[in-house]
């Protein structure tokens, strides 16, 4: 199957070489894997994980090294990336529950204005497939959001776990052990989701909506639900990879980006769109052996150290982007001023956007103009990066739920250096501590927390 996806991308050059200047807004495919570790990637350094279509996404585009998540947990970091706003701003992030849940009464408020609300004002079609995360009940829907389309399931795959289920239904899963609907629109088509073929589905539903929208810019946000535990890979992929079930549904996600490039060849699309690849945050580590890994970075899911947030992040679009390894930084948060700047769309006016235009570095004209990046782990500030250097001002070992523990005095790291987060700096460089102090106490005296919808409840 690797094989005849790489002869067709192969055979199809030539076409895409062919292709004019875009006369009309870029295509963007804007894909992002769950629960995917910085370090899980053959291109980010995994020894055994295979992902050829990923890995030649990486070389003939950008591969970001510190490309960050708008929060360590999945309903803060994508209400920020959809946003372009800290997730604390819309209320989708809280200190009493960390996600959204099935019983949970709130999501993405009305008020929003979304990456798929700013590119309709272009003309674009869009569409929502894979996991939202931002609300099931029909007012936070996607539907309500500004797409057009909407296939997937409303949350995490784990969740509406069945009250009787066996003790090994995370290590053996079965889908009916996990009552997760699937929506098509507003409506439940499918529950609970045959899990197994969920990851072939989305990419189907997504090559169906290129096709249809071929003749117009389109906006494609496809979320996988893999490779979130509990695991499932479709029939080619199981059993298949040395890494065992993550590896699987690591590999197939990468099938599919095969998938969706070779119809984007196919339809001499692929000088005319824009695919971005990353995840919401880094691997579970919890999980031990099904969850992913950060490569050298520090910790996991659920914290602020690099490992929690710190992700991949591929940019590929041939003609327009200069292939490099982008070492600047960028964010989630930069996602919506960037994709407005390219589709020529004026961004959202009366709110307080915290991202920034990476149009220059993906064009080769300039560098990131992102110099500092605000970690917040649920509704609180934990830690502050300003170039190289890194403060930490409160931590939560390995992601639990406990209370926020202050580091004092605080943890200062040097990444360039020491990307993970070993040596405490702080007591050779007071001046760095003491600016980086300044730089936190003005951002949070510009930060208005919104109503928490997060903790809301049936």
């Amino acid at each position: 199957m690797f094989r005849l996806l790489t002869a067709l991308l192969l055979a199809a050059s030539p076409a895409i070489a062919a292709e004019g200047p875009s006369v009309r807004p870029p295509n963007i495919v804007l894909v992002v894997a769950d629960d995917l570790g910085w370090g899980d990637l053959a291109c980010y350094g995994h020894p055994t994980i295979r992902t050829p279509y990923l890995d030649r996404m990486a070389l003939q585009g950008q591969r970001w090294t510190s490309f960050y998540s708008a929060a360590p947990y999945c309903t803060p970091s994508r209400a920020g990336l959809i946003t372009g706003r800290l997730p604390v701003r819309s209320g989708m992030a809280s200190e009493v529950r960390t996600v959204l849940y099935p019983d949970s009464a709130g999501g993405l408020p009305a008020s929003e204005v979304t990456i798929a609300e700013v590119l309709k004002r272009r003309g674009y079609a869009t569409a929502a497939i894979g996991k939202w995360h931002l609300g099931h009940c029909p007012p936070y829907l996607p539907l309500r959001h500004g797409f057009d389309l909407y296939f997937g399931i409303p949350y995490s795959n784990d969740m509406d776990a069945a009250p009787d289920g066996p003790p090994t239904q995370i290590e053996q899963p079965r889908s009916e052990y996990f009552n997760v609907p699937v929506f098509r629109g507003g409506r439940v088509v499918e529950r609970p989701a045959q899990q197994s073929t969920i990851t072939r589905r989305y990419v189907e539903e997504s090559i169906q909506f290129i096709r249809a929208n071929r003749e117009r810019p389109f906006f494609l946000y496809l979320a996988h639900t893999m490779p979130h535990v509990p695991l499932f890979a479709d029939a080619p992929f199981a059993g298949r990879s040395p890494r065992g079930p993550y590896g699987d549904a690591v590999e197939e996600i990468d099938w599919g980006m095969g998938r969706l490039l070779q119809t984007l060849a196919g339809l001499g699309l692929s000088r005319r769109t824009l695919v971005v690849f990353s995840s919401d945050n880094g691997p579970w580590r919890g999980q031990q052996g099904l969850g992913g890994s950060a490569g050298l970075l520090r910790d996991g899911k659920g914290t602020t150290f690099e490992g929690g947030v710190r992700v991949p992040a591929l940019f590929w679009w041939p003609g327009t982007i200069t292939p490099a390894v982008v070492r600047d930084m960028g964010s989630f948060l930069d996602v919506l001023p960037t994709l407005a700047a390219l589709a020529g769309a004026p961004l959202p006016r009366g709110r307080v956007l915290d991202g920034y235009d990476l149009s220059p570095v993906l064009r080769g004209t300039g560098p990131s103009p992102r110099r500092t990046y605000f970690y917040y782990r649920s509704a609180a500030l934990q830690a502050v990066r300003s170039g190289s250097f890194k403060l930490h001002f409160f931590t939560r070992p390995d992601g639990n739920d406990e209370r926020p523990q202050r580091v004092d005095p605080p943890w200062l790291f040097e990444l360039d250096r020491d990307p993970g987060e070993q040596y405490d700096i702080a007591a050779k460089r007071p001046d760095v501590v003491a600016e980086l102090r300044r730089l936190a106490d003005e951002h949070l005296r510009g930060v208005k927390p919104a109503e928490d919808q997060v903790a809301k409840r049936h």
